[in-house]
């Protein structure tokens, strides 16, 4: 390998497997649970009443996820450090009335979700995920993993003018895949689905589904220094996070409580109950103090000695666009986790929290770089602003550099996963 820092291609190769089981939120969440649960967290409900026991626990709501570590000796004003991340990524998400068709061809009716890439979904073999929900409430999730739908490109014999004037896609006309031949009939798609899990379509009262990429995550170069995938925004960090929360589960004399934080709908504002803006992790936080016999006075305490590391993808820098890029600012893959800087608030980052970080990459031997936009480009945002104002807690944004956000596909560096992983555990351990 070509690369300077290690590579551990154990955590990637993991990275690429939590990727391909993880097509929409909900597996995302299911799959962080599972880990958890292997290393003996337990779930707890919101409903029933939490203890003051110490260890591992878990609260999943929807598309989000939270867990924390109740280490022996924690008082009730003892802080948190929390690793903040989402669950969702930029896709086609099914409509209501999904049966739809033109000319011969069956499609599938989708609504575009987030800041979507619109051409990376084109001519793609896709599958179909997410969840239903059934007549008594529960939920069954959702996993067609084979080519099954494609959004298919106007042929250029039609459209002459495509590589010079640029693709132009109707939101609305050009977005709809194709899944057949023949006429729709209504309740198709539910059908389909019903059968693929195993139920009777009138057992279904609601879904949340959405199509992906079939394509698998893989190694790219000459060398493999590079790591191709779908979702990486943002379950690289999702995957880092657990990862981090697990290895600092078995560190003694923990001064603080790590928690992990993954939100859903963090590309569309963050305003849901699962959300970054909502109340969830708030209330997680609050009714562990409480339950460890706190006060009002003891949460104010703790809150006022947490702090947050909201990690997220950010920009490589692009070589056929280098002028897009701040020239001082050039991240690189392979070259650790970057510190997103803006002083506009879209990202929370400041001078206290830039020091916490340099700590925790220093205590892992890893390396980091700056990012920040090109003054003249606006810059994107993520939790970190929103979690800072919500809960009054000091918070810092991170992430690792890629190509292609918000592609059907993007690329990052194959050592910084490994690399972001170890900054986040000795953030962890305080």
């Amino acid at each position: 390998m070509s690369s300077a820092h290690r590579f551990d291609r154990g955590h990637t190769d993991d990275l690429m497997t939590f990727l391909a089981a993880s097509p929409s939120p909900y597996h995302a969440v299911a799959n962080t649970a599972e880990r958890l649960e292997k290393a003996g967290f337990r779930q707890v409900a919101e409903t029933d009443a939490w203890d003051a026991t110490t260890g591992g626990k878990y609260v999943t709501r929807g598309g989000a996820i939270i867990a924390w570590y109740v280490p022996e000796g924690a008082t009730p004003a003892s802080p948190f450090r929390i690793v903040g991340a989402h669950t969702d990524s930029p896709n086609l998400r099914v409509k209501p009335l999904p049966d739809t068709g033109s000319a011969g061809w069956r499609q599938v009716a989708v609504e575009l979700y987030g800041g979507t890439l619109l051409n990376t979904w084109l001519d793609r073999d896709l599958g179909l995920s997410g969840r239903v929900t059934l007549r008594d409430g529960s939920h069954r999730l959702v996993n067609v993993d084979r080519p099954l739908l494609r959004v298919p490109q106007l042929a250029i014999h039609l459209d002459r003018g495509v590589n010079q004037d640029g693709l132009k896609l109707d939101k609305q006309k050009h977005m709809t895949p194709i899944w057949g031949l023949g006429k729709p009939n209504e309740g198709d798609l539910i059908r389909f689905v019903a059968e693929e899990i195993g139920i009777a379509a009138d057992d279904i009262a609601g879904w949340d589904l959405m199509v992906h990429s079939v394509e698998a995550p893989a190694y790219l170069g000459r060398d493999q220094e590079l790591l191709a995938g779908p979702r990486m925004d943002n379950l690289l960090s999702v995957h880092a996070g657990t990862a981090a929360l697990i290895a600092a589960t078995a560190s003694e004399g923990l001064p603080s409580i790590p928690v992990l934080a993954a939100f859903d709908h963090e590309e569309n504002g963050s305003q849901s109950d699962t959300g970054a803006e909502g109340p969830l992790l708030g209330n997680v936080l609050e009714r562990s103090v409480f339950a460890r016999g706190g006060t009002y006075e003891d949460k104010a305490r703790a809150f006022a000695g947490t702090i947050c590391l909201s990690s997220d993808t950010g920009h490589a820098v692009h070589p056929n666009y280098t002028e897009r890029h701040e020239p001082g600012h050039h991240p690189v893959p392979n070259g650790g986790p970057i510190l997103k800087v803006n002083v506009n608030q879209r990202y929370a980052t400041d001078g206290s929290g830039r020091a916490v970080f340099a700590a925790a990459c220093e205590r892992a031997g890893v390396p980091w770089q700056h990012f920040v936009s090109n003054n003249a480009m606006p810059c994107g945002t993520t939790i970190g602003p929103i979690t800072a104002a919500r809960h009054g807690i000091a918070t810092v944004d991170i992430g690792v550099a890629c190509l292609s956000m918000h592609s059907a596909r993007e690329l990052c560096g194959a050592d910084d996963p490994y690399l972001l992983a170890a900054a986040l555990t000795a953030f962890l351990e305080g």
